[in-house]
């Protein structure tokens, strides 16, 4: 894991399935938990969902906050 991960995390939309369009990080958990049961996708996409089903299945998700903001206070 990277800090540009992080950003990802804020910045990426689910490109495929029941959420497409949805940022990474805006995932419900019931669906990143699918993912780690059923198996992630190869690439930078699966590697972000694992990432974010980590960060949201530990009670993580207030650390993207910040990220969260700086992104909205850039002009």
């Amino acid at each position: 894991m990277t800090p540009q991960d992080l950003e990802l995390l804020v910045t990426r939309e689910m490109p495929f399935g029941k959420y497409k369009g949805r940022l990474i990080a805006d995932l419900p958990g019931h669906y990143l938990n699918w993912f780690a049961r059923e198996g992630f996708p190869k690439g930078e996409i699966g590697r972000l969902l694992q990432l974010m089903q980590e960060i949201d299945h530990n009670g993580l998700k207030p650390l993207l906050d910040p990220i969260r903001r700086s992104r909205q206070a850039r002009p």
